[in-house]
């Protein structure tokens, strides 16, 4: 597979653009779901079966990682109380870069870097620094032009849709947030 890009990816929504911009640059690419961020679990196995229908459709190639080590993501996560998704964002990072290195990948990157909810800059940064430490090049992309694209088309297509980024601390920052309105 030397050569290929390994694409994490968060969700089916936020792979729409990604993979539509990197066909049409005449990239080859696998997506890779690592997200044991995600909850509750019902929650995981739900954006992991909208992801394969997507890569099925669509003929890209899926790499899944269907670990869920629950009780390490949010102990770890409570240990960064500030900005819990520093951990988050680290963790998935440097299992990509792990993976894309022992699989033969000669980079990665991620549909992360297309939702504008997200730390943009900190996550490169993270992919950044998993990439030195596993020796695979980091690409970079800014994605979020095509957010609405996306957003769009996978609402047309009734693709599956979450309401939140995915821990139990997102869900309910989201669901605090429409309650104070």
């Amino acid at each position: 597979m030397s050569g290929d890009l390994l694409l994490h990816a968060c969700c089916a929504p936020c792979s729409i653009f990604p993979s539509a911009f990197l066909r049409g640059k005449g990239r080859d690419f696998t997506l890779y779901f690592f997200n044991p961020n995600i909850q509750p679990y019902r929650e995981f196995k739900r954006r992991l079966a909208a992801l394969r229908e997507f890569a099925a459709a669509g003929g890209i190639k899926l790499a899944v990682d269907k670990s869920y080590p629950l009780e390490d993501f949010l102990v770890c996560a409570l240990r960064e109380p500030i900005i819990r998704c520093h951990y988050c964002y680290k963790l998935r990072m440097r299992k990509t870069a792990e993976f894309a290195a022992n699989n033969g990948y000669g980079a990665f990157s991620a549909t992360l870097l297309g939702s504008p909810y997200q730390r943009h800059d900190e996550i490169a940064g993270f992919a950044r620094a998993a990439a030195a430490e596993f020796g695979v090049s980091f690409e970079y992309y800014d994605f979020r032009p095509g957010f609405c694209e996306g957003e769009k088309t996978s609402r047309a297509c009734g693709m599956y849709r979450q309401s939140y980024c995915g821990c139990v601390f997102s869900e309910r920052d989201r669901y605090e947030k429409k309650r104070k309105k």
